[in-house]
């Protein structure tokens, strides 16, 4: 079924590529267009908007660059399932995350640690448990007397619980979350070892996997809002500008 275009006004100021933007979106919503949909030319667009196919192109550059759309041989454009983490991949690359995207990235860390575990207990394999028993055994033998991990350490057993969420988006989150691991290891507040914690008690690394192993999900997640205490406190008790 071929999708009208009359719906769409024209444009008054050409100079814009942002109200085409807008408009092209608008189009898609109205026709209800779904991934794998054929949208019109540049040519129809133009017309149907009043404005040059240069306008146009520079707008539907705009929506391939973040994955909406892409070119397909004998299919024209089409709409396309974007991939939600590449933007966030990209600035990393670059190194662009200034220290209040990287605060803001790590309160996500928080509160997507706190949230996967019921899919962790509704997933987890004996293989799993295993693997994160040679993590925390290894941690206790470098790490003794301490509260304080190892960045390596503390990357390998979270990036293993993210592993065993099943759950690709979480999985590539975990790499985007790399840099916020070497941010927080980097600025732990001095005397972070004396914390108080409110139950009088630190969970280690070896207390969330006896739980995972033996326990419920409720539970889990008490223990790891408590492992995470200390964060809880910094991020909760910082004034964001």
């Amino acid at each position: 079924m071929k999708t009208k275009l009359s719906k769409m006004a024209p444009l008054e100021n050409l100079s814009l590529v942002d109200k085409v933007e807008i408009r092209l979106k608008e189009y898609f919503k109205e026709n209800n267009l779904k991934i794998g949909d054929s949208i019109p030319k540049e040519l129809e667009f133009a017309e149907a908007l009043g404005v040059s196919r240069t306008v146009i192109r520079e707008a539907l550059l705009r929506l391939r660059t973040i994955g909406v759309i892409q070119s397909k041989k004998r299919s024209g454009m089409v709409l396309t399932q974007p991939d939600i983490i590449q933007n966030f991949e990209k600035a990393i690359e670059y190194n662009l995350l200034g220290e209040e995207a990287l605060t803001d990235i790590f309160e996500l860390r928080l509160i997507l640690e706190m949230g996967m575990a019921d899919l962790l207990f509704a997933r987890k394999t004996k293989a799993d448990l295993d693997a994160l028993d040679k993590i925390v055994s290894k941690q206790e033998m470098e790490e003794q007397n301490t509260v304080l991990f190892s960045l390596k350490n503390e990357i390998a057993f979270h990036g293993k619980l993210y592993e065993m969420s099943n759950n690709s988006t979480l999985q590539r989150f975990q790499d985007l979350l790399l840099p916020v691991f070497n941010y927080v290891h980097d600025n732990m507040p001095q005397g972070a070892e004396d914390f108080k914690y409110s139950k009088g008690k630190f969970v280690t690394h070896r207390d969330l996997l006896n739980i995972l192993i033996d326990g419920d999900a409720e539970t889990f997640r008490e223990a790891m809002r408590n492992h995470l205490e200390p964060h809880f406190e910094r991020v909760l008790n910082t004034v964001k500008s």
